[in-house]
């Protein structure tokens, strides 16, 4: 990567760099494990001009997208989470039964079945042709297509501007930010909002949260680099709120530039934390690697050791950022001989690059490990009472970050 990919910068440093990987969400069929894999370098770079971390656009949306593994609804808090976002948006907002939502990246309908459930017109604008046929049979309108400002301006054409504009998780999965932002200029009324949730790039360095690095994250945000990225396509932040979702994630308030007014006292809090983290020069940066390494240095110590004590270690999750640690950490079936998972789409399959199988999650009850490596550690307190019954036979659990951490099972 020469350039960045928001201010065409050549001013790029290098903050960690975890080798080549395959894509996360290529999960392989038993009939692919004797047929090549690509994989792809992962190498995590910074704007010195503009602050935006990103890594190299090295395969397209379109390539992930199209059919994808990644559905929401698998996940209790995660719905929850999204019934409690449009419960609040209402009033905020304003939403009256006149009102229009649209939501990008609306994956399974997980979020606007809320919005449907209140009487609220809404629309969803899903690439993957897989969930969104999900999101349709579960009534949510759905349109299947990629955002680009030509979209943007045919949905407002077709449906009218809308009052709010969701885009979950999706902000850093566009290697064209600025063309994605005039998607979301274009859909939104003159007077609405947008409401955009991505993760937190200061919780990402401070708690070691590497494994979110992956081929799919093509950007990774502070407040003061998501202030420009909006600004190239005509939205002004005007608000933020700092969420616990995905390790630490921001919720950025938006509205078209000509209704924006003053920012919100929180928007000057939090670049005030970014700028004490060091995130604005390279010191904030430089001791990452260092820790990163650590992560798997100890992981793969405990399950070196847990193997000669004759332990049994297996996995519970097969999360895109579970592949990242595990390709970064070397981990094959030796070390894990399985994973587990509620997705129904991954039963049978193999983790890219590393082969591990995925099975469904009963397979820990009859197997009664010593140890479950946790891989979504970023649910641990759901997780860790969706696996209280592990405490029967005296089974721990693992979470691998920020630090390896092992604890027991409570009932």
């Amino acid at each position: 990567m020469t350039r960045c990919r928001l201010c065409d910068s050549e001013a790029m440093a290098s903050v960690v760099d975890l080798g080549a990987t395959p894509p996360c969400e290529s999960f392989l069929a038993a009939d692919q494990l004797d047929r090549p894999e690509p994989a792809y370098p992962l190498h995590l770079r910074v704007c010195t001009d503009c602050w935006l971390a990103q890594i190299p656009p090295l395969i397209t949306p379109e390539e992930t997208f199209t059919q994808y593994a990644y559905f929401s609804s698998y996940s209790t808090s995660w719905v929850e989470h999204a019934r409690t976002f449009v419960a609040d948006a209402v009033p905020r907002v304003g939403l009256g039964p006149d009102a229009f939502v649209v939501e990008v990246a609306s994956n399974d309908g997980y979020l606007l079945k809320h919005v449907v459930d209140r009487g609220i017109r809404c629309l969803g604008i899903e690439p993957s042709v897989n969930v969104g046929a999900a999101a349709r049979d579960a009534g949510v309108p759905t349109l299947t297509e990629f955002l680009t400002p030509a979209t943007g301006s045919a949905v407002r054409a077709e449906h009218g501007p809308a009052d709010l504009v969701v885009a979950n998780n999706v902000y850093a999965h566009i290697p064209d930010v600025v063309g994605f932002t005039q998607g979301l200029r274009a859909l939104v009324a003159d007077d609405g909002w947008v409401s955009i949730e991505v993760q937190h790039l200061l919780t990402l360095i401070e708690q070691n949260q590497y494994d979110t690095i992956y081929h799919e994250h093509f950007q990774y945000y502070t407040v003061g680099s998501a202030i420009r990225a909006l600004a190239a396509g005509g939205l002004t932040l005007v608000d933020v709120e700092l969420l616990p979702t995905h390790g630490g994630s921001i919720r950025l308030w938006a509205r078209p530039a000509e209704a924006a007014g003053e920012p919100s006292r929180s928007v000057a809090e939090v670049l005030d934390r970014e700028k004490a983290a060091g995130l604005r020069e390279l010191s904030g940066y430089t001791e990452f690697s260092a820790r990163v390494a650590k992560v798997r240095r100890d992981l793969l110590r405990f399950l070196i050791e847990a193997a000669e004590r004759g332990e049994t270690v297996v996995g519970y999750g097969a999360p895109g950022k579970g592949n990242t640690l595990l390709n970064h950490c070397g981990i094959r079936p030796d070390l894990l001989p399985y994973t587990v998972d509620r997705n129904p789409y991954k039963h049978g399959r193999f983790t890219p690059g590393t082969r591990i199988p995925v099975l469904p999650p009963e397979r820990i009850a009859a197997d009664k490990p010593d140890y479950i490596l946790v891989l979504p550690w970023n649910l641990r307190a759901e997780l860790t009472e969706q696996l209280s019954f592990v405490h029967d036979w005296g089974g721990r659990l693992v979470f691998p970050i920020p630090e390896l951490t092992i604890v027991e099972a409570t009932s």
